[in-house]
C-alpha cells in the first residue's frame, strides 16, 4: 500500500471516528436530560434548551472534524 492509500484510509477512519464520537456525545446528553426532566419535570425547558444548544455545539465540532478529515486527504492527492 502507497503513501496515498494510507492517507485515504487515515482520512476515512478518522471521520469515522468523529461521526461516531458526536454519536454517542449526543447519545449520553439525550440520556442524561430525559433522566433530568424525569426527575424535576418542571425545569424541562430549561434542561430541553441546554440540550439543544449543547448538541449543536457537538455537531459541528463533529462537522469540523469530518471536514479537517476530507481537506487532509484531498490536499495529499
Amino acid at each position: 500500500m502507497d503513501g496515498m492509500g494510507l492517507v485515504g484510509l487515515g482520512a476515512g477512519l478518522g471521520a469515522g471516528l468523529a461521526v461516531v464520537g458526536g454519536g454517542a456525545g449526543i447519545g449520553r446528553l439525550a440520556a442524561a436530560a430525559m433522566e433530568g426532566i424525569a426527575r424535576q419535570p418542571e425545569s424541562a425547558g430549561d434542561i430541553k434548551g441546554s440540550m439543544i444548544i449543547t448538541a449543536a455545539f457537538i455537531e459541528g465540532v463533529t462537522l469540523f472534524a469530518v471536514v479537517v478529515c476530507l481537506i487532509l486527504s484531498l490536499a495529499i492527492k
